[in-house]
């Protein structure tokens, strides 16, 4: 196998602009088409409860619009340079690590395995960070590397072809880059059971593999959904520590003086 740089040894992907049509494509496939269900559900949930002024997917995996359900007029979809975001009449293009917005400005940011398929991800966080209000939020998708998904990339035929060449994220080493910026994650949840199989019948049977997998294994759901809420520090005032007053020598402080006796 060729060298591949260390920054990259990881994530086995051509850069952004080059893989995430090839991804869109594995989501027009039956397996994509079942996992996308469920993401579209979670997503709508978790937006229904955030509140602000401006919402920024950076991102897009299929035709569908995943944040109808939120009550913030202001979305912005951001792509990626060479993909033309046709369906949605709010959009930019740039890179997720070096977001064209303003500090301080943005509600929430939903990032759809986009973490997982940059070179950068460290960057693209604290990109996020950059742009959150205080108390701004963070809705992030990102597929587990502790599952029969994440087993499934070492089959040799699959290496680089998406998403099996991307970095798989799991939910310890998320929460540890996410506290180390200052969040707090107020949701974890991991979801799609079924096996990684491009079988219709399999996929037929979505519901139970949901329910036996929530009981029996949750934590060996094929991604996960994180929540997180950008910590605000308050700053608590110190009183200055006055210096004592001074007694010229031979004289006693008054609090010290005998006090006199009457009657």
């Amino acid at each position: 196998m060729a060298w591949i740089p260390r920054k990259k040894r990881f994530n086995r992907c051509e850069p952004l602009h080059k893989i995430w049509p090839a991804l869109q494509a594995w989501y027009r496939t039956p397996l994509g088409l079942a996992l996308a269900h469920h993401e579209r559900e979670l997503v709508q949930t978790a937006v229904a409860n955030l509140f602000g002024y401006f919402l920024v997917q950076i991102g897009w995996l299929d035709s569908a619009d995943w944040l109808t359900s939120s009550r913030i007029s202001q979305r912005v979809l951001i792509g990626f340079p060479g993909t033309e975001p046709e369906h949605h009449p709010i959009s930019l293009i740039a890179e997720p690590h070096q977001l064209p917005l303003q500090s301080d400005s943005i509600d929430v940011v939903v990032l759809p395995h986009t973490l997982e398929f940059s070179h950068y991800p460290h960057e693209v966080l604290r990109e996020v960070e950059r742009v959150l209000i205080p108390e701004g939020h963070i809705v992030l998708l990102s597929f587990n590397p502790w599952s029969l998904w994440g087993a499934r990339r070492y089959l040799p035929w699959k290496r680089l072809s998406p998403p099996w060449c991307a970095r798989f994220l799991g939910t310890t080493r998320l929460k540890d880059w996410l506290a180390l910026l200052g969040f707090e994650v107020l949701t974890s949840r991991g979801y799609c059971y079924h096996p990684p199989l491009q079988s219709e019948a399999l996929l037929g049977r979505q519901g139970l593999w949901e329910r036996v997998g929530q009981q029996v294994w949750p934590i060996l759901g094929a991604a996960n959904l994180l929540v997180a809420r950008k910590r605000v520090t308050t700053l608590t005032p110190v009183r200055p520590r006055w210096a004592p007053s001074l007694v010229p020598a031979g004289l006693e402080p008054y609090q010290n003086r005998p006090r006199p006796r009457h009657g």
